[in-house]
């Protein structure tokens, strides 16, 4: 009956190793998941994926989020993913210059509150000169810098 007994355990202990052995050896490598992550987002730029025990971690700037969440999902999908960590950001807008000919009409009408400043456009670089008073300076840079302008070149005498 002991000899039974021991002989059972023997054998539980036995298939619950060769179980255990089994999954072990059959969960994918973190770099064979790496490189099937590497070719669902072929095509992607600016972004690197790595993958540890599983856990795939994105890094690097996204043109947008919708491009962020699509690569993530297409990540969450490879199998032997087990989740996903991200890291990434989302690159700033680019700005926008506004071309001279619209800068000369915006100009004059921020400036009409300046009746000392005289303003030149060109290739979107705003240049101030004439003369304004210190305390009336920034009200017009942020006039003339809600332009979008490239540049303010700002050439204009400063006075007390």
């Amino acid at each position: 009956m002991i000899r039974t007994r021991m002989r059972t355990r023997g054998f539980i202990s036995a298939v619950t190793l060769s179980v255990a052995l089994a999954l072990t050896a059959c969960a994918p490598k973190d770099a064979d998941v790496k490189a099937a992550v590497d070719t669902a987002i072929t095509g992607v730029s600016g972004v690197s994926v790595a993958v540890t025990n599983g856990v795939a971690t994105i890094s690097g700037e996204f043109a947008d989020e919708a491009t962020r969440a699509s690569t993530t999902a297409k990540v969450a999908a490879v199998k032997g993913v087990k989740s996903v960590a991200d890291s990434s950001t989302i690159a700033p807008p680019p700005v926008v210059i506004s071309p001279d000919d619209a800068l000369r009409t915006s100009v004059a009408t921020a400036l009409a509150a300046f009746p000392t400043l005289t303003a030149t456009i060109s290739d979107g670089v705003i240049t101030l000169n004439g003369e304004i008073k210190k305390a009336d300076l920034p009200m017009a840079m942020q006039a003339l810098s809600a332009l979008n302008p490239k540049k303010i070149d700002n050439k204009a005498t400063v006075k007390k």
